[in-house]
């Protein structure tokens, strides 16, 4: 039950309660608490019945007539609910000082057995009743109201304990026990109340070493008292060792900082290290990948020690327009050079450790490169070629004929070749006549053979060694190949089946030159010198490249049978012989132009 009336069932007491406030608390109330005994008695139950008939007869005996239930279960809220000053004012006579503001609830637990009744011990007869007060001056209603609270059952029950009241079997319990429910009420002198703060002495926080910890001559601390400040509040000394240990810090971050920052600056807006000069006598190998961009080519030459930095081989790159030529590869390069002289190295194809096969090179030239790049000496690649080609990886169909000069020529495939400290000749020629066999299998030579009307694969590569030997560009390539072919027919009355190619002459004799003697040159009786011989030459005069090999696998088609180049540059074909001999009596008079005559 609470102090305030309720509503219809045990609900919890609200602020919209309408005897919510002062409205029950006047002059000189009493305050909550148990009455006064004679003795420290334990408190008491008595039934509810004996007290609700005499305050409320009527009402009280008409209930067990018409609404037994009522006598049991609804009774207490409906005298609540019709009487609630009556109820609120008895209840507040039994309230004893010592627990005047305990905010307990009650419950009510009818199924608990109820505690053995005791006499109530009266106040002693023929004394005066005295009031008495609180520590707030708040009349406790000890003696002005001692015989209501010997009349009121309730007299030294707790409203807010947790008792056990036999008289209501069926009560629910009271929602003031429940998490949800509203505080109880308290008087007017308790509410609103803040608690009082506590007052915490303030602390200085330490920083460390520069706290000024330890014993610095501040006797009046205390024991194990931390802070800055002593009792007396002046602040306690500092350790000149502390603040010394503080500049230095502070000085290093200054100075590490402007160290860092002035290096930032330097290498962000200052000129790039670099060296001066063509480097030292020191070599190192560079390998540039394909694909490298400048920035990554510089990286690679400082870590070499080639240059002081990337930024320097970067700037002089980038004011050299031929440094697009640089090639990937493998550079043999200096120590310590500037970033111009390293570019101006790697811009020259002629200072890169490679060794490039160009389209129709003869071997003679190959063999040449290989021991100048390895440092052997002259004749050695040579000498290994023509000893061991049966053991290079030639196809099955090549280097058979006793007659060639060269088992290995054409099948040293033209493109370029990295060299590394791990290069031999051997392996070298291994990978170039692996390179060719390779095209000259996807390229389906073995299979063109016959349908060009040629009697093997090795004439296939011959064919396109001439063309190679003999055109300027991929047309010419074309055309030439037709020419090869006619001049090949037995139906062939003008050269009488003889293809009559200076190239095979030069090649026989071992030289390149333009001018020779026409007259010599078909009395040389060599395999391979077309002048001479009818048909093709025993073997390739050089190693075609793969625009050659695709013309000469699909001729033009266009009849022809004769060409001259009278400038050196332009290529003229020609169908008949007469045409032909008006471009070579042109071509004669160009030539003694040339030299004078």
């Amino acid at each position: 039950m609470t102090e305030y009336g309720r509503g219809r069932g045990p609900e919890p007491w609200h602020p919209e309660d309408p005897l919510y406030g002062d409205q029950g608390w006047t002059g000189h109330q009493t305050q909550q608490g148990q009455a006064p005994s004679a003795g420290a008695a334990p408190q008491q139950e008595y039934p509810q019945e004996p007290q609700y008939q005499q305050q409320y007869p009527e009402q009280y005996q008409q209930y067990p007539q018409q609404y037994p239930e009522y006598e049991q279960q609804q009774y207490p809220q409906q005298y609540q609910q019709q009487y609630p000053d009556q109820q609120y004012a008895a209840q507040q006579e039994a309230y004893a000082p010592q627990q005047a503001y305990a905010p307990q609830q009650q419950v009510y637990a009818p199924q608990q057995p109820q505690q053995p009744q005791q006499p109530q011990q009266p106040h002693p007869q023929g004394q005066p009743q005295q009031p008495a007060y609180d520590n707030q001056g708040w009349d406790t209603g000890q003696g002005q109201y001692v015989a209501a609270v010997q009349a009121d059952p309730y007299v030294g029950a707790d409203p807010y304990a947790q008792q056990t009241v036999a008289g209501y079997p069926g009560e629910a319990p009271d929602l003031y026990t429940t998490p949800e429910a509203y505080p109880p009420p308290q008087p007017p002198g308790r509410r609103h109340l803040e608690p009082e703060p506590v007052e915490e002495e303030a602390e200085e926080p330490e920083t460390g070493f520069l706290a000024g910890g330890g014993d610095d001559g501040d006797d009046g601390d205390e024991p194990g008292r931390r802070g800055g400040r002593s009792k007396s509040g002046k602040p306690k000394k500092r350790s000149g060792m502390a603040c010394l240990i503080a500049a230095v810090v502070i000085l290093g971050v200054v100075g590490g900082g402007g160290y860092y920052g002035y290096s930032y600056i330097k290498a962000r807006f200052g000129a790039a290290e670099d060296f001066a000069g063509e480097g030292t006598d020191e070599l190192v190998d560079v390998d540039i990948p394909k694909g490298a961009l400048l920035g990554q080519m510089g990286r690679i030459l400082k870590d070499a020690g080639v240059v002081a930095s990337a930024q320097a081989f970067v700037d002089a790159a980038n004011t050299n327009p031929k440094s697009k030529l640089i090639q990937p590869g493998l550079y043999p390069m200096k120590k310590k050079m500037s970033g111009a002289a390293a570019v101006a190295l790697m811009i020259d194809p002629s200072k890169l450790n490679v060794i490039t096969v160009t389209e129709g090179m003869r071997n003679a030239k190959v063999y040449e490169a290989i021991d100048k790049k390895l440092g052997k000496p002259e004749g050695t690649t040579r000498e290994i070629a023509l000893r061991d080609a049966k053991s290079l990886g030639l196809p099955a169909w090549a280097g058979n004929n006793p007659k060639l000069m060269d088992p290995l020529e054409g099948f040293l495939y033209p493109m370029r070749y990295d060299l590394s400290k791990d290069s031999t000749p051997e392996s070298l020629l291994k990978l170039m006549v692996k390179n060719a066999s390779d095209k000259y299998a996807e390229a389906g030579v073995e299979s063109k053979a016959k349908e060009l009307g040629l009697d093997n694969p090795l004439q296939v590569i011959t064919v396109a060694s001439l063309v190679n030997a003999e055109g300027k560009n991929h047309d010419d390539f074309r055309k030439m190949s037709e020419v090869v072919y006619n001049r090949l027919k037995k139906t062939n009355d003008v050269t009488n089946q003889k293809i009559e190619f200076d190239s095979t002459y030069n090649y026989a004799k071992g030289q390149s030159e333009i001018n020779f003697n026409l007259k010599e040159a078909q009395a040389f009786n060599n395999p391979y010198n077309t002048h001479f011989i009818k048909g093709l030459p025993v073997g390739p005069i050089g190693n075609p490249g793969l625009d050659a090999l695709t013309a000469t696998l699909n001729p033009d088609h266009g009849g022809w049978m004769f060409f001259v180049s009278v400038d050196g540059n332009t290529t003229t074909f020609t169908k008949t012989y007469d045409e032909h001999l008006k471009l070579v009596a042109e071509f004669q008079e160009r030539q003694k132009q040339k030299n004078g005559g």
